[in-house]
């Protein structure tokens, strides 16, 4: 328990009254908890605190988590888990292009929110409870090596700023580099979590990691498509 009151999440609602009864579950999970009520106030939390988790709604006054998420994404990496009355596919991506780690639609299970926060912190705090075999490796293809020690992507030497979820990607496809996974496989590996319909969420986290490991996304060198398999790293 002394590790998890070490932890600091952000809540940040517009509704007072959900950031409240979120804030009732994370301390009831020894969980330390600051509260903002709109993106201006979340983003200087962000700068003020050492904040490892952040638990974003989307609509809110003066900035909204969108706009928030993507200014955050400018300076951090931590895990964003967004929230939305919104249920559509399209406004779940657009939560996930702009950098969120995942994303839950309200009205939502308590529950469910507290093991989505457990699953971020496990992946941003030691990347799940791996063995220290597991956790000796450098892989590389060409360019592209992926420290899974100091937890860093780097590109022809340049490191590159990923999330939590983006490294576990790129670590899965790197470590095996030339074997194809599919979506399924990827989430099931990289969420620990059942895979249902994760072709969306999957496809996003990609596209954002060739935006940023990639010279030409479009005409990727390292992240491959296999149309109609999934994704590997080339072995190079």
């Amino acid at each position: 328990m002394a590790e998890k009151q070490q932890l600091n999440i952000l809540v940040c609602d517009d509704d007072r009254e959900i950031a409240g009864a979120i804030e009732i579950y994370l301390r009831n999970e020894g969980y330390q908890v600051f509260k903002a009520f709109d993106g201006f106030q979340a983003l200087e939390t962000v700068r003020r605190e050492n904040i490892h988790l952040l638990i974003m709604d989307v609509m809110m006054p003066r900035m909204d988590g969108v706009q928030a998420t993507m200014k955050i994404r400018e300076e951090k990496n931590i895990p964003i888990i967004m929230l939305s009355a919104k249920s559509e596919d399209y406004d779940k991506i657009i939560g996930l292009n702009v950098g969120a780690d995942d994303y839950v639609t309200k009205p939502f299970n308590p529950l469910e929110l507290m093991a989505r926060v457990k699953s971020q912190l496990r992946r941003y705090t030691r990347l799940g409870s791996m063995s220290a075999s597991q956790m000796a490796g450098v892989y590389q293809s060409g360019g592209l090596s992926v420290d899974d020690n100091e937890k860093r992507v780097t590109v022809d030497g340049e490191e590159v700023a990923v999330t939590p979820i983006e490294f576990g990607i790129l670590k899965l496809l790197t470590e095996h580099a030339g074997r194809v996974f599919s979506m399924e496989q990827i989430y099931e590996a990289v969420w620990q979590e059942p895979a249902y319909n994760p072709e969306n969420t999957v496809a996003v986290h990609v596209r954002r990691i060739r935006e940023k490991i990639e010279i030409d996304p479009k005409n990727p060198k390292y992240l491959k498509v296999v149309w109609g398999i999934g994704y590997k790293i080339e072995k190079k």
